[in-house]
C-alpha cells in the first residue's frame, strides 16, 4: 500500500494544510486560503463572531429563513433531501426543515469534522426520524453523493451564510456548476448571498470592537505553529480588514508589524514591515451580478428574498 494511501484523514488534512502554506507564502503576495481558518478553535471563535453587534449576516439571514419560511417551503415542495455545503453548527439548517415539508434526510458536507458532528448532531436532535448522514469532503472540489439518501429524493442544495463569497468570481461559478453535477438532475440551491452596502457597516463587521475576529484570523498562523510545526510569532501581526471598492469585497489580512522571517517545513520566509497574508475574501453583491453568475454556471434564478434594511438575500436557484 502506498504512502498516500494509508495516510490517515488527519495525515493528510495535514499534508495538504502544510501545501497549501507553502503554496500561497511562495506567491508574489502571500496568501492563505480561508478553509483552513476552521479548526477547531477557529470553529468557536467564528460561532462567536456570529454573535457580535457588528456581525450583521448571520441574525439577517437567520431572520430571511424565519420569516419568509412559508414561502422558501413553498417554492421548493415536499420530499426533498437537503444537502448543506459547510453547514456550521447546524441551526440553519434546522430553521429551514422545520418549514420545509416532508423532508427526505440532511447530508450536510465540510471538510471540518467538528462543523459536522455540531451540525449533525444538532439536526439530528431537533428531528429523530430524519435520516442523517454526514460527508466527510471538500465542497470546494468535486465529490460524490451516492446512495446518501433515497433514490426518489430531490435534492435541494443549501449553501448558507454567504460562503460563496469567500470565492473569487471565476471560482463562484465553477462551484455553482460543480453543484449542478453533484446534486442529482431537477435539483435546486437555496443561497445565502450578502449585497454591497456601505463600506463602514461592511469593515465594522470583519474587525470587530471586542477583537474577535482578530483572534480568529490570527488562529490560522497559530494552527500553522500547531500543526505544520511552523514558528509564527503572533505578537508580530496584526488583523486588518479592507473595503475593496473595485472587486466589491471584504479582504482579510494579517499584517507584518515589522520586518521578520518565519520557518515553515523546512523553508524560510520572509517578511517585511507592513507585508500582509491575505486569508479571506468575502465579496458583496447586487442582484443582478448574481443572477449573472448563476446563469453562467446554468442556474435560474427562480426567487429572492431580503430582509427590509436590503442587508442580505437569500436566493432559490433552478436547474
Amino acid at each position: 500500500m502506498s504512502g498516500a494511501l494509508s495516510r490517515s484523514p488527519a495525515e493528510a488534512q495535514r499534508a495538504a494544510l502544510i501545501a497549501d502554506a507553502l503554496a500561497g507564502l511562495s506567491a508574489a503576495r502571500k496568501t492563505l486560503p480561508c478553509k483552513w481558518l476552521y479548526d477547531a478553535e477557529g470553529c468557536a471563535l467564528f460561532e462567536a463572531i456570529t454573535r457580535l453587534p457588528e456581525y450583521y449576516p448571520t441574525r439577517t439571514e437567520t431572520r430571511i429563513l424565519r420569516e419568509c419560511g412559508p414561502a422558501i417551503a413553498d417554492a421548493i415542495g415536499p420530499g426533498a433531501a437537503v444537502v448543506e455545503f459547510g453547514p456550521g453548527d447546524g441551526a440553519k439548517a434546522v430553521l429551514l426543515l422545520r418549514a420545509l415539508a416532508a423532508p427526505a434526510a440532511y447530508l450536510p458536507v465540510d471538510i471540518a469534522p467538528e462543523w459536522l458532528d455540531a451540525a449533525a448532531g444538532r439536526v439530528a436532535s431537533a428531528f429523530p426520524g430524519l435520516p442523517v448522514r454526514p460527508v466527510v469532503a471538500d465542497f470546494a472540489q468535486p465529490f460524490d453523493l451516492a446512495g446518501r439518501a433515497d433514490g426518489s429524493a430531490t435534492h435541494l442544495g443549501f449553501f448558507p451564510g454567504s460562503t460563496i463569497g469567500n470565492f473569487e468570481p471565476e471560482e463562484a461559478v465553477r462551484f455553482l456548476r460543480r453543484a449542478r453535477t453533484t446534486l442529482r438532475a431537477g435539483a435546486r440551491l437555496l443561497l445565502g448571498a450578502d449585497l454591497v452596502k456601505d463600506a463602514r457597516v461592511l469593515e465594522a463587521a470583519y474587525d470587530d470592537a471586542a477583537g474577535v475576529t482578530a483572534a480568529f484570523d490570527l488562529n490560522l498562523l497559530a494552527r500553522l505553529n500547531r500543526e505544520a510545526g511552523a514558528d509564527f510569532d503572533l505578537g508580530g501581526f496584526r488583523h486588518a480588514a479592507i473595503w475593496n471598492a473595485e472587486k466589491e469585497r471584504i479582504e482579510m489580512h494579517l499584517v507584518s508589524r515589522r520586518a521578520q522571517s518565519v520557518r515553515l517545513a523546512g523553508r524560510v520566509f520572509r517578511f517585511a514591515q507592513g507585508e500582509t497574508i491575505h486569508t479571506e475574501s468575502s465579496h458583496k453583491y447586487r442582484p443582478e451580478r448574481l443572477r449573472d453568475m448563476a446563469a453562467a454556471a446554468g442556474w435560474r434564478a427562480a426567487a429572492m428574498w431580503t430582509d427590509p434594511d436590503g442587508l442580505f438575500s437569500v436566493w432559490l436557484l433552478e436547474g
